[in-house]
């Protein structure tokens, strides 16, 4: 149990904002963290949706600090259980989490600790919670709080659904005094009243802040040799960062990584077909290490607790934008200067419209699922802000932000009612049965061997599209789909839509998007984390990193679990010499304080000295 004098300094102090400072080294609560913080240690229930890097986590770890018991958190992933107690155990706080990691022995000492009060806040993954033996240890213990972590694994719609997560509402049905907080990054609408529906949250007060997250600049490109567009986009940005690369097939993770390894990049491929001990040596040196490139399928990422990520990219297209919001989500989480690259083409949209149509699911899943694809399909072809497009299909409406491609070089259009009419009759007299690759064989005239053998170098569109390039064609018959005036059948062949009759008798024009003709990578340099003024700073920070790098290999835990580099940064530009000016910064809490602060002011006080 807590005794609220643990936490209070004097009476009229706020016990939250208390912890808040003393445990966690924060001054203050960001947006609707203090609402939700204080709802909860009044016994309230709650639904967070609040965007990855956004703090979710002190929502419910504060809480559980301040009320009677422990605070239990169902986490679907080791990977984050273990990350969360390591940081959790460093600022002081009693954590422990219970997985398939622990020996018999380690397992029933931190069930003991549950059950005798000693433990403040414990992790287990939600098949263990339902097992009939720890459900029994809960009756024995006293639960101040329950947290349901990554709560959209409750949909059956959605893209990481984990049937276990849907039996949580035993939670409400045996402990119902107890209070509950169900928390996500990623959920539209429908998602939102499926957890609520599913988790017996009818009474929850909803907190719904902003999906923005203004540090990441989005960029799409039109794919042109992908690899050699994503390796001039890691070396003009992010030369020596941490980064992600999605793949959608395990051979393309491997190709990918062996092909940068190759070109100077670190980079490990992780997936699902590998055996746990590599999947964990790789995740363990990219989540410990500096500048690691992880080449990886979805396979990889959810629960991964890494601040300093500063890109993601895919080099095909994911399944939705929940699902591209989540993954491009793991960038940035300090809130530094990040970086959203996608390179795609008409192909990986085909390719995944034949998964959807093969799979085994259900029609209305599949239909849905279709939907969800051509929101993507939208975003990808968006011709203005992608932050708009992004926020509304949330929900939420914004004005352009100033930082997406779309923004920094708006797009070219030019009136295309002509060339879409060359398109759309040239898909009809085929038969509506064939790919882009031959419909612009057809339309630039070319006699290959396809085309001749099924005679369609007679067709009266043969050869009337030379005036317009390959890639203005690819680029043209995409906005045609991503508008709907075409479709993709189960083949991958393009189809006419019914939305296209007004385009193909003239009755209504088509303006699109001209190809960029600049550099292949696409995107314009991303403002670095951190800028040095001088070679002085430069060393300092260097100096500060060294620091941190030896403490964390003493102790065995990541980098980013002694201070973030948003607090180096912090330190950089304000060059704290005392205790009480370290203290003053973001992220330095009474525990680190007196575990590292000497460390690091020693640094900073022979740098001083050194450049004075």
């Amino acid at each position: 149990m807590h005794s609220p004098e643990a936490f209070v300094s004097s009476p009229e102090q706020d016990p939250a904002l208390h912890v808040l400072r003393h445990t966690f080294g924060y001054a203050a609560f960001r947006g609707e963290q203090a609402a939700i913080v204080a709802h909860l240690q009044g016994g309230g229930d709650a639904l967070v949706l609040m965007p990855t890097g956004g703090g979710k986590s002190l929502c419910y770890q504060i809480p559980s600090l301040l009320r009677p018991g422990c605070g239990l958190v169902v986490s679907p992933l080791i990977a984050l259980m273990q990350d969360q107690v390591q940081a959790l155990r460093q600022l002081g706080v009693k954590a422990a989490y219970l997985n398939s990691t622990l020996t018999p022995d380690e397992a029933n000492e931190i069930e003991r600790q549950l059950v005798d009060g000693s433990l403040e806040l414990l992790y287990v993954a939600p098949e263990r919670l339902l097992t009939p033996r720890f459900q029994n240890l809960l009756t024995r213990a006293r639960i101040g709080l329950f947290a349901i972590d990554e709560a959209h694994c409750v949909s059956q719609w959605g893209h990481d659904f984990r049937p276990e997560y849907i039996q949580l509402s035993i939670l409400h049905e045996r402990f119902p005094d107890v209070p509950r907080v169900a928390l996500t990054a990623t959920a539209d609408a429908a998602t939102r009243q499926e957890i609520v529906e599913r988790l017996a949250l009818h009474d929850a007060r909803v907190f719904l802040s902003s999906f923005d997250r203004p540090n990441i600049r989005y960029t799409v490109v039109e794919k042109d040799n992908p690899r050699k567009q994503l390796l001039r986009f890691i070396r003009a940005n992010h030369d020596g960062d941490a980064g992600i690369v999605y793949c959608l097939s395990r051979k393309k993770v491997e190709e990918t990584a062996a092909w940068l390894k190759s070109e100077g990049i670190r980079a490990l491929p992780y997936h699902a077909g590998f055996d746990a001990a590599v999947r964990e040596s790789h995740q363990t040196q990219f989540v410990r290490g500096d500048g690691i490139v992880m080449c990886a399928t979805i396979a990889f990422g959810m629960g991964i607790d890494k601040p300093d990520v500063r890109f993601v990219a895919h080099l095909d297209l994911p399944k939705s934008l929940e699902a591209y919001y989540q993954e491009t989500g793991r960038a940035g989480r300090d809130g530094l200067p990040s970086n959203a690259w996608m390179a795609y083409g008409l192909q990986d949209m085909v390719l995944l419209r034949e998964m959807i149509e093969q799979s085994q699911a259900p029609d209305e899943i599949k239909r849905v699922e279709r939907q969800k694809l051509d929101a993507l399909l939208g975003y990808a072809e968006a011709p203005a802000c992608r932050r708009e497009v992004l926020l509304r299909y949330f929900g939420e409406a914004s004005t352009p932000c100033g930082n997406c491609d779309m923004c920094l070089t708006p797009p070219q259009t030019f009136d295309a009612s002509v060339a879409a009419q060359q398109a759309l009759s040239t898909i009809y007299r085929s038969g509506q049965r064939y790919g882009a690759g031959h419909l612009i064989d057809i339309l630039q005239g070319r006699e290959t061997a396809k085309v001749t053998e099924r005679g369609h170098q007679h067709l009266t569109t043969f050869g009337i599209g030379k005036s317009v390039s390959d890639a203005q064609w690819s680029s043209l018959l995409r906005q045609m789909v991503a508008q709907g005036f075409i479709g993709v059948n189960e083949h991958g062949g393009l189809i006419l839509q019914e939305a296209c009759r007004p385009v193909l008798r003239g009755e209504t024009g088509f303006m699109a998007r001209k190809v960029r003709e600049s550099a292949p990578s696409g995107a314009a340099s991303v403002r670095r984390e951190i800028e040095f003024e001088s070679d002085e700073a430069r060393t300092l920070w260097a100096a500060l990193r060294q620091c941190r790098r030896d403490l964390a290999e003493a102790q065995n835990v990541p980098a980013y679990v002694i201070f973030g580099d948003a607090t180096l940064k912090q330190m950089l530009e304000k060059r704290p010499q005392t205790e009480d000016e370290l203290y003053e910064l973001s992220g330095v809490g009474d525990r680190k304080l007196a575990a590292y602060g000497e460390a690091f002011l020693a640094v900073l006080r022979t740098h001083q000295r050194r450049h004075a």
